[in-house]
């Protein structure tokens, strides 16, 4: 599995357009987001789909955002361990 790439980043667009309205986050470079000044959400393409790394505990977690429901379930979670 590897980082995502421009072409994956397009696929989500929608979803990172989302990502960069949550208060709190700062996308240091396309689909790469910080908390505070720590590395909290990044993406990885696989042919099974499309997969985000998210930090919301003390250890990354592999998250598959390939639909729009999955999408919605990791925006609500991140959203919640923002708040």
């Amino acid at each position: 599995m590897r980082h995502a790439g421009p072409d994956s980043l397009d696929s989500i667009e929608s979803l990172l357009v989302r990502l960069r309205e949550v208060p709190g986050l700062a996308e240091k470079k396309r689909g790469v987001f910080y908390r505070r000044s720590r590395a909290f959400l990044h993406f990885h393409e696989d042919p099974a789909g499309m997969y985000a790394d998210v930090r919301l505990s003390h250890e990354f977690e592999r998250v598959r955002v390939q639909t729009g429901d999955e999408q919605d379930a990791l925006l609500d979670r991140i959203r919640h361990a923002a708040g």
